[in-house]
């Protein structure tokens, strides 16, 4: 089925819509972090890919905005207020940010799921965007879609099925 309205997020990429048609869609969040930003008056949404917490560790300092939690959810949330959206109306949904795999030890360094899913909940709890939904952590990957119109986040993974939140 192909969906004139459905907008894809890469990896390490952010997008943001205004509109009730609109669906964001990403596939392959292992221990990658899918973060939505919804304005339900306005419609405004936006959804990024976070692969990594933490921009600091870009190498020769280039640094790609969407792939780092500290730098992508400020930028989605500017983007999305240029578009209408009031910040003390949006709310976060999150998805992914797996352990996908088991190491021995406890090497933070490994933990790289889990340290994303806590980068982004520090971040939406410093710029007071609850989040009222998520489904992270475990061990398997997700896709995801988010619906404008209904604000419904929709979760496909092998393991799981599928699941609204």
């Amino acid at each position: 089925m192909i969906v004139d309205n459905l907008i894809k997020v890469g990896m390490a990429d952010l997008k943001v819509v205004l509109g009730k048609d609109e669906i964001l869609k990403t596939t392959g969040l292992g221990s990658c972090v899918g973060v939505i930003l919804f304005d339900q008056i306005t419609h405004v949404a936006g959804m990024a890919h976070v692969m990594l917490p933490n921009s600091n560790i870009a190498r020769d300092g280039v640094v790609n905005i969407a792939k780092y939690a500290d730098t992508a959810i400020p930028d989605m949330l500017e983007r999305m207020k240029s578009l209408g959206a009031n910040q003390s109306r949006i709310f976060a949904k999150l998805a992914g940010g797996a352990q996908m795999f088991a190491f021995s030890g406890t090497s933070d360094t490994m933990r790289i799921g889990p340290r994303n899913v806590e980068t982004c909940k520090e971040i939406l709890y410093d710029m007071k965007i609850p989040i009222h939904a998520e489904d992270t952590g475990a061990n398997f990957g997700r896709t995801i879609e988010f619906h404008c119109s209904t604000g419904m986040l929709l979760i496909r993974s092998v393991q799981q099925g599928v699941k609204e939140i």
